[in-house]
């Protein structure tokens, strides 16, 4: 962001804004709250989303389209005593689309304040397309918008907030989708802010393809949303208990009954950002917050998944915490070869900070050649729920660990490097929450490097042409893009320096890849389950620190480099139509040069 932006924004209201949150959060989240703000970037966004504004041939390729089915789309509005200049820019943005086959249902909750209805009638005189109710009186969000769903005769619905703005092309490129993927039943988009004079979009949320866990995290789905009208009404519309977040839990209903959900990953829609919005202002809503949480809290109830939810300190973010049923029995499998003190180390932690007990330590000895490293194994060997066993043959990770896992006596398995120690003490109760959901078959954590920046923060297919690591090199106190580095969600693969796997899942999947002696294992593993129709969960609520590559070293030599990238060839080889299409937990428009969900230049 340039200096002329951030002056910008530097308005006295938000300056109020960030007193309010200092005051509430105190220095330290606010002063980490304030260095991502204004975070520089490599990309200008304004220029940036500027120049992929449609040209004059791109417009009238749109509007001469020839559709065989063209879905008709309701795009539904409350409005409730909306700034006239604000309500004439949606309108118009309505009616500048690209794609004609719409009908724009507004019901209007502004009581006496008739200044809606006589905007909207002269827009009316020379658009029939533009429909109009007056209510007899202010219900709320929810049942204001069940009025204007109530309107609607189009095959789509799609929500529309009173004061924002859709891009010219929004419905063309729904219609599209609707067309192309078969008529699904959820359809969303790409969304930014732009300020109250449109004189700058910024902020733009680049959103994953359906990602049940960030979604139970926070309403990224949000704007633009369309649902076909069908289900909006078999769902019910929207339910006032949840005025707020109405839109949050109407999301959350029609996901559980929808057969299909399709993503464009395309900035569509235009927040509006100005001091009565939500958007902007943070603190003028809290019962929209505790909506959201009993949001999520009622979603889970209907799945019949035991969990508490709680806020963040970031506004609109919440964090699910997964009951543990029963008290199974894990298995903790750690590879080692020589680093008696390194392992000493990884084993206190575990002993010391775990606080789930039914546990045990299977220590897989490879090709140790230092006495100490067997003096110390006899000192463990059988006592503290640790047992060691030996693997005598060439190194091999995959090997290895399936190995271990053929002599592990639990239900589930956590695979762990001995050059990771402990930091979450309820680690393990964590990864079972989620390994204990039926859709769920690994689950991933946050590591640490010492100096305290992240090490990994769940794995992205792409990035450095193959697959790596997110927010690398980032402080452990900072959230990262949209927070993503905090917040739950699903990713194509998390690393097994420290995760935890279904004993059914491992087997169904005959455990690791052999090919893949030392790199990109856990990738693979985690696309295989994938493939299967598991979810991979990242947890950053489990952190570790990790001593990265401590017992077998880098890619220092030679025949290290050159079997790296015999492995890597043959990952990418693997899962090249993947790599092709791009990763759904990513976004197209982000970077895959860098780790930190940067905008692709």
């Amino acid at each position: 962001m340039n200096i002329k932006s951030m002056a910008k924004r530097l308005t006295l209201y938000n300056m109020k804004k960030g007193f309010l949150y200092l005051k509430k959060y105190g220095v330290k989240d606010f002063s980490v709250r304030l260095r991502e703000r204004f975070a520089e970037s490599a990309v200008d966004y304004d220029k940036w989303y500027r120049a992929r504004l449609l040209t004059d041939e791109q417009r009238k390729e749109q509007r001469d389209h020839v559709w065989e089915e063209e879905p008709m789309i309701s795009v539904v509005v409350p409005v409730y005593r909306t700034p006239e200049v604000f309500l004439r820019q949606m309108i118009e943005s309505v009616q500048a689309q690209t794609y004609g086959n719409w009908e724009l249902c507004i019901a209007d909750g502004s009581g006496e304040d008739g200044q809606a209805g006589r905007v909207i009638a002269e827009y009316q005189k020379d658009d029939i397309r533009i429909r109009y109710q007056k209510l007899s009186k202010n219900e709320g969000i929810a049942r204001n918008t069940n009025a204007a769903l109530a309107m609607a005769q189009g095959e789509y619905v799609a929500l529309f907030d009173h004061d924002d703005l859709l891009a010219e092309d929004a419905l063309f490129e729904a219609a599209l989708a609707a067309v192309k993927e078969g008529r699904p039943d959820m359809i969303y988009t790409d969304e930014d802010k732009v300020s109250a004079d449109l004189g700058e979009y910024f902020q733009p949320n680049f959103k994953p393809d359906f990602n049940l866990d960030l979604l139970r995290a926070n309403n990224y789905i949000c704007h633009l949303l369309l649902v076909k009208r069908e289900l909006a009404e078999k769902v019910g519309g929207q339910d006032p208990y949840y005025d707020g977040a109405q839109d949050y839990d109407f999301i959350f209903r029609c996901a559980e009954a929808a057969q299909k959900i399709v993503h464009i990953p395309k900035i569509l829609y235009h927040w509006r950002v100005h001091p009565a919005s939500t958007a902007e202002n943070p603190f003028g809503k809290d019962y929209a917050l505790e909506a959201g949480r009993r949001a999520i809290g009622a979603h889970l109830q209907r799945k019949g998944i035991p969990a508490e939810v709680s806020m963040l300190n970031y506004r609109g973010f919440y964090r699910v915490k997964y009951k543990v049923r029963g008290n199974p029995l894990v298995s903790i499998l750690i590879p080692n070869k020589d680093e008696a003190d390194t392992l000493r180390r990884c084993l206190d932690s575990i002993r010391e900070k775990t606080t789930y007990q039914n546990y045990e330590i299977l220590v897989i000895e490879n090709n140790s050649t230092d006495p100490a490293t067997f003096d110390f194994y006899e000192s463990i060997d059988g006592k503290d729920k640790v047992r060691v066993i030996r693997w005598e043959r060439e190194f091999n990770y995959s090997a290895i660990n399936n190995f271990g896992a053929s002599q592990a006596k639990g239900d589930y398995f956590v695979l762990l490097n001995n050059d990771v120690t402990v930091i979450t003490g309820d680690w393990l109760q964590e990864f079972l929450g989620h390994c204990q959901r039926e859709e769920v078959g690994i689950a991933g954590a946050r590591l640490y490097f010492p100096d305290d920046t992240i090490q990994h923060g769940g794995i992205v297919m792409g990035i450095g042409g193959c697959a790596g690591s997110m927010f690398v090199g980032m402080k452990r106190s900072m959230t990262g893009y949209m927070h993503r580095a905090v917040l739950q969600q699903d990713m194509s693969a998390v690393t097994a320096a420290c995760l935890m796997v279904k004993r059914q899942v491992f087997q169904e999947l005959s455990g690791l890849d052999e090919n893949l002696a030392v790199a990109f294992n856990d990738v693979d593993f985690c696309l295989r389950a994938g493939a299967l129709g598991y979810l991979v969960v990242y947890d950053p609520y489990v952190e570790m620190y990790h001593y990265e590559s401590k017992t077998r070293g880098y890619e220092d030599t030679e025949e290290k480099k050159q079997r790296f990238e015999r492995e890597k060839a043959y990952l990418c080889t693997r899962w090249a139509e993947l790599l092709e299409k791009g990763d759904p937990n990513y976004n197209k428009n982000l970077s895959l040069k860098t780790c930190d969900y940067s905008i692709q230049p």
